[in-house]
């Protein structure tokens, strides 16, 4: 999926697949995410390079653990009240 295929999925809620895991968040499989957008165009860089940013922290942590792809196809959205990072590999497109 290159930049130009990428879905806008701006204001959908999709569920995150079964099989997600996030030290932080019981039950992060499952859940409800609020996409707001994908995290480069939002703040126009890549979580990569967005330092001191806490959520970008915590999934450059979570990427590790999962073994989640080095790539900028990461979305930006809400779980509950609190915002954070989800690789498109890591939801099922189907909507809510």
């Amino acid at each position: 999926m290159s930049g130009e295929e990428r879905a806008d999925y701006s204001g959908h809620v999709l569920v995150i697949r079964e099989d997600a895991e996030h030290p932080q968040v019981p039950d992060f499989g499952g859940s409800e995410f609020r996409v707001e957008g994908w995290w480069d165009e939002i703040t126009g860089k890549s979580w990569m390079l967005s330092d001191g940013n806490p959520a970008a922290m915590v999934y450059g942590f979570r990427r590790g653990l999962e073994d989640l792809p080095i790539d900028d196809l990461v979305l930006y959205g809400k779980i509950g009240a609190f915002g954070h990072l989800v690789h498109i590999s890591e939801i099922d497109t189907e909507e809510v």
